[in-house]
């Protein structure tokens, strides 16, 4: 093995060990990671004490557990910032917010999953799962359905595969099929619900931010509980979103001309 090779597969190793220590939501102990890895132990614990040092990861004696570190959360934080929606919706998410008092989502989709990328708490919070930096299944979000249903064939099927079918709640979908033919719909309609199917009350209506060719850059909903309304209350709100999503597209666009500019800038 050249030294290249080698260093790309320490690199892939240390990576897949972040991977593992951020799935978890509390400190994970080193004999839970040993489980879960195929590597040697010398050799896990080498790695670990090595992102340590980098402070990619944190050590708790106490717990004796490893956590995500401060600098590993800065340059997410930084790639966040540049990558997604958020710096751009910003406003727009403050103004729907106002105009339906409700929760309010932005998300992207990473690995087939949605990543909430910013979010609005209703007048009235509700307890939920989302928060920004959080990681939710697509199949049984509105959200996250909007996104799927115009992702192109291929890569809608892709990601189809990589759902899990979960029964989160007695709502839940729990097979592709169903899945299908629910963003079949949502391709018509533009809107896609969450009828309790994650969690329990929490219901949504959401719909895609779509480019000028018509892909997703990712999604808005609106967010509540049933306690409070239903989805046909919260359906008052479409025009809204769907004019609010068109705004975030809008507002990408330029900002993404102006971040690279044009193809002649500074031409004489």
């Amino acid at each position: 093995m050249n030294e290249q090779s080698s260093s790309d597969g320490t690199v892939g190793k240390a990576l897949s060990l972040l991977d593992k220590v951020a799935a978890y939501e509390r400190p994970v102990r080193f004999s839970e990671l040993l489980a879960e890895s195929d590597l040697p132990k010398a050799t896990l614990y080498r790695l670990l004490q090595t992102l340590v040092s980098q402070r990619m990861l944190t050590s708790d004696a106490r717990s004796q557990g490893y956590s995500l570190g401060p600098r590993l959360i800065r340059l997410a934080h930084a790639a966040w910032r540049r990558a997604s929606l958020a710096p751009v919706a910003r406003h727009h998410l403050d103004a729907l917010s106002a105009v339906t008092g409700e929760t309010i989502h932005l998300a992207q989709l990473d690995n087939a999953q949605v990543l909430y990328v910013d979010k609005r708490n209703a007048t009235r919070p509700i307890p939920m799962f989302s928060d920004a930096g959080k990681i939710g299944p697509a199949y049984c979000t509105g959200i996250g359905k909007a996104i799927l249903a115009f992702l192109d064939e291929t890569e809608r099927e892709r990601a189809i595969a990589q759902q899990s079918f979960y029964r989160h709640t007695p709502y839940s979908l729990t097979d592709a099929q169903a899945l299908r033919t629910q963003l079949e719909t949502v391709r018509v309609t533009g809107i896609a619900h969450d009828r309790e199917e994650h969690e329990p009350q929490i219901i949504c209506i959401a719909t895609p931010i779509l480019d000028a060719s018509s892909r997703p850059l990712g999604g808005i909903s609106v967010t509540s509980s049933t306690t409070r309304t239903s989805l046909d209350a919260l359906g008052r709100f479409r025009d809204d979103l769907r004019a609010t999503a068109a705004a975030i597209a809008r507002d990408f666009a330029m900002f993404s001309l102006l971040d690279t500019g044009s193809p002649d800038r500074g031409a004489v």
